[in-house]
Order: structure tokens, then sequence, then C-alpha cells
């Protein structure tokens, strides 16, 4: 297995990317080529994808950003292939981007993942994260 960053979208990247997301997401769309650019290309993202054999089998986006009380990263979207499951992509994307928040001097890594990702919290707290006692508020903007 393969764990690289990612700068620049291909085509490529952008089938391997909308086969990917309705494994995370029944309600995110395809994304468009320009959509991904965007993402992989931002300064404040960093945008990692897993290969074995070189086939992308699964993706996670660590976002970082100044605050007055230091500097913190996020990690969103993990999405590992239904067939790489088991094979350890997820704990390798996670302990890459954890590597990455400590080397820029991060304070904090955070993530949310519902409940019924059983799997997906048993790696979290694997590598290390705890779960907070906090309320995660959210409001749509249409």
């Amino acid at each position: 297995m393969n764990i690289s960053r990612v700068t620049h979208a291909d085509e490529s990247l952008l089938v391997a990317m909308n086969a990917l997301i309705p494994q995370l997401s029944s309600s995110a769309g395809p994304l468009t080529l320009e959509q991904l650019e965007a993402v992989v290309s931002a300064q404040s993202n960093i945008f990692l994808i897993a290969t074995i054999d070189d086939v992308i089998v699964g993706t996670l986006t660590l976002a970082t950003f100044p605050i007055l009380t230091g500097l913190r990263a996020w990690i969103e979207d993990v999405i590992v292939d239904e067939a790489a499951r088991g094979k350890g992509v997820g704990v390798a994307l996670t302990e890459a981007a954890l590597a990455h928040a400590a080397s820029i001097g991060a304070t904090t890594v955070d993530l949310t993942s519902r409940p019924t990702r059983v799997a997906a919290n048993a790696l979290y707290r694997k590598v290390g994260f705890e779960q907070r006692e906090t309320n995660v508020f959210r409001l749509k903007l249409d």
C-alpha cells in the first residue's frame, strides 16, 4: 500500500473519487473536475490517497487553519473502498494525516464520525482519538 499527497486533479482521479464518494454519502452528487481541483489544490488542504497495486482504494482530506489559539487541523471525507476494508488503509491514511498535522505544528486534530460507522469509530480510537463531550451544531446554508 502507498499513501501519497495529491496536489493536482486529473480525469483518472476524478473517476476514482466519484466511485468512492457514494460509499461515504448517499446524498453527495458526483464531482466535477473543477470541484475536485479546488479541493486538492487548496493551500489549507492536504489531500491524501491510498493505492494498492496502483489502484486508488482510499482517500482522506486534512484541512488546516490558523485560529487565535493555534493551528488546528480537521480530518474530513475518509473513504476506504469496500473491497479494501480490513487491510489497514484507514489507519495508514489517518496516521499519515496526523504525521503531517504534527509536522506543521497543529495543536489538535478533530474529526466527526456518525455513531453508525462502528468500524470507523473503532479505527479512530485505535490511532488515539478520544471521543469528546460536545455538541456539534450545523446550519445548512442554501
